[in-house]
């Protein structure tokens, strides 16, 4: 499969492609540990978010019945997930390690705290919104590490461009699993996030992050 059959389904899901004036910042030289360290960072998270998913949802509803086999669905791939993700993490960390980049924790972009601002609280509103949250952020992720690639170094250029068929099989997980589990179409919920999502790509940001908006 071609890069850019990879990446269409990415390209008609999403509302917006990355603005140049972020790539024009994430591809100078003294932005590059920025740039690595919020990636690990994202890779963490997006660990942590499956696993999340895996205990709060992972045992259904309260009989044990009912959905069971959607519960099931969520429980094998947001474990595939974790581990992907967990292992992505480890391979940042060695290119960090290897350029002598410190791991240390930095202030998260707004991006991912602002979309899940919009999550329904009643249930199970509030598992589908998630999920849909989940696809955006790794439907972002695959196409910014696509349109950066070519402006970094042949090792960080080719292990991004190998994150991208993983990246674009997880948001078709979480969306597959948030029309499961919806139990009825979805596009509008759908709509209302691709409009969230793309305020945030295109609004400025103060910080440069892996998934912030332009300088």
């Amino acid at each position: 499969m071609t890069l850019e059959q990879q990446l269409a389904p990415i390209k008609a899901f999403l509302s917006c492609d990355t603005p140049d004036d972020w790539i024009a910042e994430a591809k100078q030289p003294e932005q590059l540990p920025v740039l690595l360290i919020d990636h690990a960072n994202c890779e963490l998270k997006a660990a942590q978010s499956a696993q999340a998913l895996i205990w709060k949802y992972g045992a259904g509803n309260p009989d044990g019945k009912a959905e069971c086999k959607h519960h099931y669905q969520l429980l094998n791939k947001m474990s595939k997930l974790a581990r992907e993700e967990l292992r992505h993490f480890e391979q940042v960390l060695a290119i960090m390690k290897k350029r002598g980049i410190p791991y240390q924790q930095l202030s998260a972009a707004r991006y991912a705290a602002g979309l899940r601002k919009k999550v329904r609280s009643a249930e199970p509103d509030k598992l589908v919104d998630t999920l849909i949250v989940g696809a955006y952020i790794e439907a972002r992720s695959c196409e910014r590490f696509a349109k950066l690639a070519p402006f970094l170094d042949e090792d960080i250029k080719s292990f991004y461009e190998s994150l991208l068929k993983s990246e674009s099989r997880h948001f078709q997980d979480y969306l597959a699993l948030a029309q499961q589990f919806a139990g009825k179409p979805i596009d509008d919920r759908v709509t209302f996030f691709a409009e969230c999502e793309k305020n945030l790509i295109e609004e400025p940001d103060n910080e440069f992050r892996f998934h912030s908006g332009p300088p």
